[in-house]
């Protein structure tokens, strides 16, 4: 019998004709973007000669993912159109064609393959290659097993950059380890800087940061274990996710919405801890016909483009009302997670 081919392999012989190839991430990446992205650019040059980017749009917006990208200098490129020359490729990494929330969703080329470890929702794109694992903790876990099976070093910056993107991702008991990640996890740790990782993990945080903490408890609301958080401000967008994560952790909280407006756009952050809960489902439920959203069975976000400087209190009622439906909520009276008396009296 033939031996079975290497992923890897194939995916080199289906990127080898083209002369410019683009690794695309989704918009506002995350370390399982940027370090996916950052490994596959680096098989491409190392075994094909040829020069790739990486790019993607919108910005790093959490703390600890900005520190990363300062500490460990990623080539990434955080781009609003990309220009592109004659016989290009288009690779995806973390997300999917489907998808609208990378640079080529509207062009100007259609991508000829995905890595990635979410499941595919809808209709399936035609692809050249194709190469989704969503029994994977994390699409990094992936891009290293190519660069094992091509028998390349990572490196110390690029081996801390992928185990700390399958940390991130498998945060808070977001997905089992599968028996790859496992043998991954162990091989990376051969290569890993544990002094960069422990720094990039305590990364520091503006003092604006902590006002925004502070609103975003006071502006928390209870709905049995369904908890609601609508920030009246956000110096920046990495307060949505983190409070989201925070609240999660309370022990009579199962599912979190948080958001806030940031430059014009509302960002959401949804996190469960249930079993049999989909926050990424949960997102589209809420979002339908007003955003678009996406992510993981217990961690996902989305956004409502354009509401402008502030979220008008129309539209933060009817987004109040789907994310409670969503949740199969049927009592709109909530309680507040800081009661009011408390706060009034420490002023």
């Amino acid at each position: 019998m033939r031996p079975r081919q290497r992923i890897s392999d194939r995916f080199l012989k289906t990127i080898a004709p083209y002369e410019s190839i683009y690794v695309a991430m989704h918009d506002n990446p995350d370390p399982d973007a940027v370090a996916s992205g950052w490994a596959i650019v680096w098989l491409i040059e190392q075994k094909l000669g040829k020069k790739a980017r990486l790019v993607g749009g919108g910005e790093i917006v959490r703390a600890e993912n900005q520190h990363m990208v300062r500490l460990l200098g990623p080539p990434i490129e955080l781009v609003g159109t990309v220009a592109c020359a004659e016989n290009s490729a288009v690779v995806l990494i973390d997300c999917q064609a489907g998808n609208q929330n990378h640079l080529f969703c509207q062009g100007p080329l259609e991508p000829m393959g995905v890595i990635d470890h979410h499941p595919t929702r809808g209709r399936r794109a035609r692809l050249e290659f194709r190469d989704i694992r969503p029994h994977m903790a994390a699409t990094a876990s992936i891009a290293a097993s190519y660069l094992r099976e091509q028998k390349l070093e990572p490196g110390t910056k690029l081996a801390t950059a992928l185990l700390f993107a399958i940390r991130t991702e498998t945060r808070g008991s977001e997905t089992r380890y599968s028996r790859l990640d496992k043998s991954v996890l162990l091989w990376l740790t051969e290569w890993a800087d544990p002094s960069l990782l422990a720094e990039i993990e305590s990364a520091p945080l503006s003092v604006e940061y902590y006002g925004d903490l502070i609103l975003a408890l006071q502006s928390t609301f209870l709905y049995g274990d369904v908890a609601y958080c609508l920030l009246p401000r956000a110096n920046g967008p990495e307060i949505v996710g983190e409070v989201a994560d925070l609240l999660i952790r309370c022990d009579s909280i199962w599912r979190v919405l948080c958001g806030a407006v940031f430059q014009g756009d509302l960002i959401l952050s949804v996190r469960t801890e249930r079993e049999d809960d989909d926050a990424a489902e949960l997102v589209r439920r809420t979002l339908d016909g007003i955003g678009q959203g996406g992510g993981h069975l217990h961690r996902a976000g989305g956004k409502i483009r354009g509401v402008g400087p502030k979220i008008t209190d129309d539209l933060q009622d009817a987004l109040r009302n789907r994310w409670l439906d969503a949740c199969g909520v049927t009592n709109r009276r909530g309680v507040r997670l800081v009661p009011k008396r408390e706060i009034v009296e420490n002023l």
